[in-house]
């Protein structure tokens, strides 16, 4: 079974973004809190004061679907939606691979030995 990855970038009022984060807690708790979460965390962008950064993993599509269909994604999505909303895009990937950035030597490298 493939693990899922999504990222996402979601634009917002910049005088907004900190008290969105900041408020963001129960929604992030509540998904990190679902059978099949990884991974949830919203960031600030450094270099763009309106952007927050999404990242997510799940075990399965199955886990990543149960999310979409539970009120913590309602709430997430309604949440965010209350400070400023300007743009959004997030994209899912499915993981085929995967293994360490560094091998045995200590050197990033991109093989998936």
């Amino acid at each position: 079974m493939a693990k899922i990855v999504i990222a996402a970038q979601i634009d917002l009022d910049p005088a907004q973004r900190a008290e969105a984060l900041a408020s963001a807690k129960p929604h992030i708790d509540a998904a990190l809190a679902q059978d099949g979460c990884i991974a949830y965390d919203w960031s600030a962008d450094g270099s763009n004061p309106a952007r927050v950064n999404v990242f997510e993993e799940w075990e399965s599509e199955e886990a990543l679907a149960h999310h979409f269909a539970n009120d913590a994604y309602a709430g997430m999505r309604d949440h965010i939606g209350t400070f400023g909303l300007t743009g959004a895009a997030s994209k899912k990937y499915r993981v085929d691979a995967e293994g360490p950035v560094y091998n045995a030597e200590g050197e990033a490298t991109e093989a998936f030995d």
